[in-house]
């Protein structure tokens, strides 16, 4: 089992434990689609596999946020937003202009 994929079960049962409910939702959301797509490619995900799935999942949110803002509904932004937040949690750091400027002068 790959490493984020491990983290983000643990993170589910945390969840569970602290009655979370909003990270719990978002949590098994991730878990699912990630399972979805082990059954439909009958294979075990690796954490570029997963992480795959999460950033598809970024997307969605981004998405629904933005068709959400067009239609006026305040309250499923909100709720795609808090979703999206938990979700951010599990990718990568992004590195700011400064480190990847420094970056590129070392290379």
């Amino acid at each position: 089992m790959s490493e984020l994929k491990t983290r983000i079960i643990n993170d589910m049962k945390l969840a569970m434990k602290a009655k979370d409910k909003d990270a719990l939702k978002a949590v098994r959301m991730i878990v699912g689609a990630i399972k979805q797509r082990e059954v439909d490619e009958r294979i075990e995900l690796d954490d570029a596999q997963v992480l795959a799935v999460i950033q598809k999942m970024v997307k969605q949110r981004k998405d629904s946020i933005s068709q959400f803002n067009d239609a006026g509904r305040t309250d499923l932004v909100e709720i795609e937003e808090a979703e999206l937040v938990i979700i951010n949690n599990y990718m990568p750091a992004q590195l700011s202009e400064a480190e990847i400027a420094t970056a590129v002068d070392k290379a």
